[in-house]
This record gives structure tokens, sequence and C-alpha cells, in this order.
């Protein structure tokens, strides 16, 4: 499953970014004793009691304001409200409810989500600091000082408890999501899979505005196909609409299990579309690179391999990839991505038995013994894997801060060549002894 969305939202000034970059673990957003200083939404990835999600950040709500900018950043606030699982409302402990309050605690009360009230700047709590706060009808109040980090793990706990609630039409499909540059052949490509004109094809780039689902059935196996807007650089997202665009590309490579990166055969690899890949392997995703358009290219004996040795050259950070070579307007190929989507998220859910796994690792350490650092060296002890999607190994170990980089790339190594892990990043974790069963 994707990892669920939190979206804090509230009225300008009630300490909503530093209250993320608290759960985010460090300083991402601009916190500033003004209003209106966060505008757009930054999302970072966070974990609490084991269990991992995403959290947004989102400007201040100011529902009967017709100024620009704040018409502007209610836009954005909704859109985080219409992606997240669970919401944080935050209000602020020293100010008087006001009618504002009001409205926007009836408007989250219509969400049909679960809705978390926090109230902020509690420095030394008092229950009667709290009692206003029961007319917003949202439940127990949680006390926090985001500034001070006190009360944020309650309100974690009470988070990540409603994880889950309200979910999940999507459930058992495989939910692909085709993401690349704008006119790379993406909305060509879904109306190929499924058979029929489900999205509009136009040589016009930036025609998807919006992340588009479609549910259908393939040789008796469910999908769910996510057809995205492109994805531009940062740069030259200039209107609004494109904003979003690009916010829904991403949020639909955040809740696929599987990624398409459909790439322009006649234009090559950019470099944004190493970018877009970057962003598809950070979120620990299973991906097939789609060389797209493959019936404009002149060929010889010898072209896929130097288009193959060109996508290696330019993607070393996730060598692990799976291409294919199609044509959405002939037809070409096409039969194979579905195959190719099913193999490499079986992949990502390969678990390794613990006995073998430790045979493994344990050979390749007596083999190429980590090279000592001031005097000390690196030893391994026991290795797990706690988790998949993508898989994930943990080793315990003297001294987790011995494991150099290089070392982790060749243990890397040591597992790809043992099992097929092709399609999916794998992430290894090095844990000190007698901090896994604290931490």
């Amino acid at each position: 499953m994707a990892n669920p969305l939190v979206a804090i939202v509230g009225r300008p000034n009630v300490g909503k970014s530093t209250l993320f970059n608290k759960i985010a673990g460090r300083r991402l957003s601009i916190t500033e004793n003004r209003p209106g200083v966060t505008r757009d939404r930054l999302y970072a990835e966070a974990v609490w009691r084991g269990k991992h999600f995403s959290v947004v950040d989102t400007g201040g709500i100011e529902l009967k304001s017709q100024d620009v900018m704040w018409r502007e950043i209610l836009r954005q606030a909704d859109l985080a409200i219409e992606m997240a699982q669970v919401i944080i409302l935050l209000m602020d402990g020293k100010e008087e409810l006001s009618a504002s309050d009001y409205d926007v605690a009836e408007k989250l009360r219509r969400c049909g989500k679960p809705v978390l009230l926090a109230v902020n700047k509690i420095d030394n709590f008092s229950p009667d600091k709290l009692f206003a706060f029961y007319a917003l009808g949202l439940g127990d109040p949680f006390p926090v000082s985001a500034e001070h980090s006190q009360g944020i793990g309650d309100l974690l706990d009470a988070v990540v408890e409603r994880f889950g609630e309200g979910e999940a039409e999507e459930a058992g499909r495989l939910k692909i999501a085709l993401v690349g540059k704008p006119n790379a052949g993406k909305s060509s490509l879904t109306n190929r899979l499924l058979g029929f004109e489900r999205t509009i094809v136009t040589d016009i780039a930036g025609t998807t505005r919006d992340a588009i689902d479609t549910p259908f059935e393939y040789g008796g196996e469910k999908f769910l196909l996510i057809d995205t807007a492109g994805i531009r650089r940062k740069k030259n997202v200039t209107d609004d609409v494109e904003y979003y665009s690009v916010v829904r590309a991403l949020d639909a490579v955040r809740r696929a299990d599987v990624c398409l990166l459909v790439v322009d055969s006649s234009e090559g690899l950019t470099e944004q579309d190493v970018k877009i890949a970057g962003y598809v392997h950070e979120q620990g995703k299973p991906s097939v690179v789609v060389m797209n358009k493959w019936d404009l290219i002149e060929k010889d004996t010898r072209t896929v391999c130097r288009f193959e040795e060109k996508l290696r050259a330019d993607l070393k950070f996730m060598d692990y990839f799976q291409s294919a070579y199609v044509s959405a307007k002939t037809g070409q190929r096409t039969e194979k991505l579905l195959f190719l989507a099913r193999e490499v998220y079986a992949h990502a859910n390969f678990r390794v038995t613990t006995g073998t796994l430790n045979d493994l690792i344990l050979d390749a350490v007596r083999a190429n013994e980590p090279a000592s650092y001031n005097g000390r060296r690196l030893k391994v002890y026991f290795a797990t894997q706690p988790s998949v999607c993508p898989p994930t190994f943990v080793l315990s170990c003297n001294d987790a801060q011995l494991m150099h980089f290089s070392y982790k790339r060749y243990l890397e190594n040591v597992l790809r060549r043992a099992f097929d892990f092709s399609g999916t990043p794998i992430r290894i974790a090095a844990r000190t002894r007698g901090e896994e069963q604290s931490g």
C-alpha cells in the first residue's frame, strides 16, 4: 500500500509549518511570525511507531477573503485535503475562537475524512484552555506546543491509528502510474492499453491536466491505470493549472504500485526524465522505463544496444531498471507492458528467508571484509528483511556508523546477483546491536 498522506491545515499564523518541521524531523518549511508565508504545499516523508507516511504543509485558510493570493492558497489547501487520508486541523490556543474558525471546522466536517483537532501554543497545559474548542464539533482537542515539541507524540499516535479508515476501492488492483514529460505519449499509451479512447490525445504538450484513474481487467487480473499530466521542470511551471498537474502527478507516483516512466525515444532520455526517474526511485517504487515512439527511430542491429548503454549511463543511480521499446501509435510491443508491470511488482514483493539471507550476507562479509576506520572494523552479526515494496534489509552490527556507502553498495550487488530484484529498488540499513529493539 502507498504511504498514507497527512495534511496539516488551519488559518494563517497558527504554527502549521513549525508542526510540519517537527513531524518531518528537519526544517523544510519557511517559518515566520506573520501570515501568508507558506503559499505552496510542501511534502516530507515521516515515520511514527514504525508506520511510514507522507505529511504535507499548506498555506493558511481564509475562506471569506476575495484577495487573489488567499484564494490561490485556499485552492492549494483544498487539493491537499482532497488527497489526504488524515487531516490535522491546527488552531492557536492563545487566540479566541472566531467565526472563521467555525467556518473552517464546518468545511472539514463535510470532507468525510478523519479530522484531528490540535490546539497549538499550549505551553503550560490546563484543561480549561481547551473547553472552548469542543464547540467546533471535532471531538477531543489535542493540546500541543509545536515550538517546544510538546504533545506531538499523542497527536501522532492518534494520526497513525486512523490510517486505513475509509480505504479502499483500489484494494486488490495493481495500480500503474504513467509518468513522464509532457507529450511523451502517455495518453496514447493509456488508450492503447485500455483498448478504447479514455483520455484526450493531441499533439499539444500538456493536454492531460489531472491524474485520471481507470480500473480495468486483463487476463483475469485487475488493474488501475493512472494517466498523469506531464511533469515539467519547476522553472517552467508558470500557470496555476500546470502547478496542480505537477502536484497530482507526483501524488500519483506516491500512491502507485508500479510506475511506467514514458520517454520520447526520438528525443532520448533528457535531464528532466532523469529527475522524474529519481523521484520514482526515492519513493521506492518498482518501475519500467518505456521508450515510446519507437516507430520513429531508424534502426540497425545495434540500435537497442546503443539506447540501453545510454540509459545505463544516465540512470546509474537505478541501474536495476527494466526497459521496454514500444510504439503507442502502432501498438508495437505494448502488450508486454502489463506483463513487465506485474513482474517488477512481484520482484518488489519478494522475501528472502532469514536463514538464506544470513548465509548470503555473512559469506559476503567473509569474502570481502569491510575496511577499518580509525582502527575499528564493521562487524555484521545478523540480517533480516522486515518489509517489502521496496525490499528492505536490516543488518545488525557493532556500529552502524562504520557502514560505508560503498560497502552497502557491495552488499546490494551481492543481493541482486543472488535474487532477481530487477525493476525495483532495494534498501539496506545498518543498526547498532541493541538499537533494533529500542528503535
